[in-house]
C-alpha cells in the first residue's frame, strides 16, 4: 500500500473519533513512519516477533498543570510497515489503524491501560462511543 493510501486510512480513522473528543485534541501531531527504529524497540523492550504499531509521546492531558503551555505538540506516530505486515487486506489495515489510534489517543487523554482495552474491545465488537449526531445536541 502506498503512503498516500495509508495516510488516507489514518484520516478516515480520525473522523471516526467522536467530535466531542476531537474538539479536545489540541496541539497534537499525527505522524506516519515506515517502522519503529531498533533503538525505540529496545527502549520499549519489544522483542521480535512483537512489534510496535503506534506510539504516543507527550504529556497526557490530566498531567498538565496550570503552567503547561508554549510546548511542542504531543505526537502520535503510526508505523505503517508493522501494521501492513500484520494484515491481510485493506480492511484489516483500516481496522488496525483504528484500534491503534484509539489506543494512542487514550494515552493522550490519560486513560489507564484497562480503560483503553475496554474501549478497544467495544471497537472490535463494532460498538461506538457515541455518534456525531448525538454530539450535535451537546452544541445546542
Amino acid at each position: 500500500m502506498s503512503r498516500e493510501e495509508f495516510e488516507r486510512l489514518v484520516v478516515e480513522a480520525v473522523t471516526l473519533i467522536p467530535r466531542r473528543f476531537r474538539r479536545e485534541m489540541k496541539n497534537l501531531a499525527l505522524i506516519v513512519e515506515d517502522e519503529p527504529s531498533p533503538e525505540l524497540l529496545k527502549e520499549m523492550e519489544i522483542v521480535p516477533p512483537d512489534s510496535l504499531y503506534g506510539l504516543y509521546q507527550g504529556t497526557p492531558l490530566p498531567e498538565r498543570g496550570w503552567q503547561f503551555g508554549n510546548a511542542l505538540p504531543d505526537q502520535i506516530t503510526l508505523f505503517q510497515r508493522p501494521i501492513e505486515d500484520e494484515c491481510e487486506d485493506a480492511d484489516d489495515i483500516r481496522a488496525v489503524i483504528g484500534e491503534t489510534l484509539i489506543h494512542e489517543v487514550g494515552h493522550y487523554f490519560g486513560l489507564s491501560e484497562e480503560e483503553i482495552e475496554d474501549i478497544e474491545e467495544r471497537y472490535w465488537r463494532g460498538e461506538t462511543l457515541t455518534s456525531d449526531e448525538d454530539d450535535e445536541s451537546e452544541d445546542e
